[in-house]
């Protein structure tokens, strides 16, 4: 069994030049000495190196990141990219709000443009030109929706209180046509509990206006994705008690596929792991349902023996 006992999701040996990539993109935005992006960058390859490998990915990634912050002495090294995205959601918004809302039901308009939101995400790619972008949103409004609206607003009517698990910054501006719908007063955003790549913290949750919304809380972890043993008891406790997780993103999919709980996965397939989990092809905006494969008490069913 490993440590990431949230997560069936296993890295493959695919993950790992994938990994190297996302470091040596780090080392450059984390300093602009070259010596010391050398020195970060074999350090954080040889953290890879000596860790397990049949952790989730964002398990190592989360040790790997940290080791980049260490050597170069910068906490948050995707700050100032951050600040982009925050700034650059806030122009798109209103524009595909409005696209969004002319094409679809108010229900579908929200779910895609939470989903296309994820694509503001430099884990996966940092290349986020502005012609991608806009390629992307665009792509988004005839692009098939892979899973069932119709499950997850019958879930959310249902539910008693949930957990919304927002993913990057940028991509919590998009969040906001779905929170909207959402039941007042019974549902939690969740955001990272201390910098990692570019997901969202409290600071971007707030000036992305998500507090006009609902409670916000962080998970006490600078994993990027939910590594529940590695979360905040508060969190913790917070997960156990809701009865409906909403999850955004690849890195909450890779920490919580086998969790004990009914979860509705929000993302946009960027890699090839992922989408031969999912069964759909790479660029899928998909809503995925998990059912909890034991009863709520957590006990697993008793075997009917022959």
């Amino acid at each position: 069994m490993s440590h990431n006992t949230s997560s069936n999701f296993k890295s493959h040996l695919d993950c790992i030049p994938c990994l190297v990539r996302q470091a040596q993109e780090a080392v450059v935005s984390a300093t602009p000495e070259i010596a010391l992006r050398e020195q970060a960058l074999r350090e954080a390859v040889d953290t890879l190196a000596g860790m397990d490998w049949h952790l989730s990915p964002p398990a190592l990634a989360q040790h790997m990141h940290r080791r980049i912050r260490d050597v170069v002495h910068n906490s948050d090294p995707y700050a100032a990219v951050k600040h982009r995205l925050n700034q650059r959601a806030k122009e798109l918004y209103p524009v595909w709000h409005k696209r969004f809302r002319e094409k679809f039901s108010p229900q579908e308009a929200a779910v895609r443009l939470a989903i296309v939101g994820n694509l503001l995400d430099v884990g996966a790619k940092t290349q986020l030109t502005d012609d991608a972008v806009l390629v992307a949103l665009e792509e988004a409004l005839t692009a098939p929706l892979v899973g069932s609206m119709n499950l997850l607003f019958q879930a959310i009517g249902q539910s008693r209180h949930l957990l919304y698990l927002a993913d990057n910054a940028g991509e919590i501006v998009f969040d906001r046509d779905l929170l909207a719908l959402l039941p007042l007063g019974k549902f939690t955003v969740v955001v990272r509990g201390a910098p990692v790549l570019n997901d969202a913290l409290m600071e971007d949750a707030e000036g992305a206006g998500l507090a006009d919304f609902c409670e916000l809380v962080d998970n006490g972890s600078d994993a990027p994705g939910t590594v529940l043993e590695d979360c905040s008891l508060d969190f913790q406790k917070r997960f156990e008690a809701a009865d409906l997780i909403i999850a955004k993103g690849q890195g909450n999919y890779e920490t919580l596929a086998g969790a004990n709980k009914h979860i509705f996965f929000l993302l946009k397939v960027k890699c090839p792991i992922v989408a031969e989990a999912l069964q759909c092809p790479c660029g899928s905006l998909v809503l995925n349902e998990h059912q909890p494969p034991f009863p709520a008490n957590g006990n697993a069913p008793t075997p009917i023996l022959p």
